[in-house]
């Protein structure tokens, strides 16, 4: 191992996600281009680790090429309105041969255990059946889509049980099933977005052959609120594929699922990389905006203390003990971005001078330099104007120039709060600057 000392901070700093995502559902889509590129058997390693991690995974596979090299050598051609197969009898047989093939190509990825490789010791057992009702998709705009359907129910109830046993993964094809018996060629992204409203998934990630989405000037778009999305859909610049999978991870975030994301498959491991690193290599979407600045809550102590443990090791921050940040938790605001936090600061009111301490300020070095330190800084202003407090004051051994850059002024211990004063560490000598609101 060339870096042992990264390879550490890299398994640590992925710690808060494995403990935030163990025991929760996650609906994975992934298209037929994504077989015909090789790429299964790396996407199989990568999900047989969020299944040892306790991660219950249900897989929707595509199977557009597929599809289309079936028909290729029976010499018949593919119709399509707006994007979605038509469906007749010929394409239904060929749907159901590739489907029945993708399925045997998928247990052979997730059989895999060979010594040395992701996959040893790994004992994943797929189930499918006949979870997926359907129903006509109709006429539309005049034209009878035939045999091809939309999803009308996720049978959860038959599919939650499964996931409760470990190293199961539940897979579904784009196949449904009348209550008269009838097949309907359905398409990947609403069995998926229908699997996630259903099971309640806490993400639906489509794993895509469009490349990573952006806006109209070129700008990668990273985040978007299902309201943003909505937005970018009706500004009508993002290429036909890549709409398609924006309306349904709107949909589903809309309907209850707490993420979705899409992430191309071009980058090796992108799925890991989206899930376990701050920014990610894919598109998120959720209901609300992902990153919130808010008041601290006594649930939010342990990631407190990780984030500043750093600091206070290299003499950074004065060390505070778990319980002095019990108590005082009601001082702090936190930085969480998606269920991580990621900066906080504290706020000590001196009532009598109408001043207030701002301490152990301190965003996560891995996202440093992205705005958060200010966001924060912003947001202790505001709650001390609140407060009734007109200055801010801070103390510190190594940031100086980041406060002077800010507004702060250069002080002394005369001009602090005089209970303040006596609480002066002359042995840390740290620098004093206040700030007028």
């Amino acid at each position: 191992m060339e870096n042992p000392t990264q390879f550490v901070q890299w398994l640590r700093s992925v710690a808060p996600y494995i403990h935030a995502f163990g025991g929760k559902t996650f609906v994975v889509a992934f298209p037929g281009e994504l077989v015909a590129a090789g790429a299964l058997p790396v996407l199989a390693q990568d999900l047989s680790l969020l299944v040892a991690l306790g991660i219950r995974i249900v897989l929707v596979h595509g199977s557009r090429p597929q599809v289309a090299e079936q028909l290729a050598l029976r010499n018949v051609e593919g119709r399509f309105h707006n994007g979605v197969r038509i469906t007749d009898t010929a394409a239904m047989e060929c749907a159901k041969e590739a489907a029945g093939e993708l399925r045997l190509d998928i247990e052979a990825a997730f059989s895999q255990g060979l010594p040395n490789t992701p996959m040893s010791h790994a004992q994943i057992s797929i189930v499918s059946g006949n979870f997926v009702v359907a129903r006509p998709l109709g006429v539309i705009d005049g034209v009878d889509f035939e045999l091809t359907g939309v999803t009308r129910k996720v049978s959860a109830e038959k599919i939650a049980p499964i996931l409760q046993f470990e190293d199961n993964l539940v897979l579904l094809s784009p196949l449904g099933f009348s209550p008269t018996g009838e097949v309907f060629n359905l398409t990947m992204e609403d069995v998926a977005a229908s699997a996630a409203i259903a099971l309640h998934a806490d993400k639906l990630i489509y794993i895509t052959e469009t490349p990573m989405m952006s806006d109209a000037a070129g700008t990668e778009i990273r985040e978007l609120s299902s309201h943003q999305a909505e937005a970018v859909l009706q500004a009508n610049f993002l290429p036909p594929d890549a709409a398609f999978y924006l309306r349904h991870a709107i949909k589903a975030c809309n309907s209850g699922v707490d993420r979705a994301h899409i992430v191309p498959f071009e980058m090796d491991g992108s799925a890991l990389l989206e899930l376990f690193t701050h920014d990610g290599v894919g598109t998120m979407i959720s209901h609300e905006n992902l990153e919130s600045l808010r008041q601290a809550t006594i649930e939010d102590v342990g990631g407190i203390i990780k984030l500043i443990e750093p600091l206070e090791a290299d003499g950074t921050l004065v060390y505070r003990g778990r319980e002095l940040i019990e108590r005082e938790i009601e001082q702090f605001s936190v930085i969480e971005h998606d269920g991580v936090i990621f900066g906080c600061a504290a706020l000590y009111p001196f009532p009598e001078e109408k001043m207030g301490e701002m301490a152990c300020l301190t965003v996560n070095p891995d996202v440093q330099a992205q705005g958060d330190g200010e966001r924060i800084l912003k947001h202790m202003e505001n709650r001390a104007r609140a407060a009734g407090l007109t200055k801010l004051f801070v103390l510190t051994t190594r940031t100086a120039h980041w406060f002077k850059k800010r507004g702060f002024q250069p002080a002394t211990v005369d001009d602090l709060p005089k209970d303040r004063q006596h609480m002066y560490n002359w042995q840390r000598k740290s620098q004093i600057f206040i700030k007028s609101l």
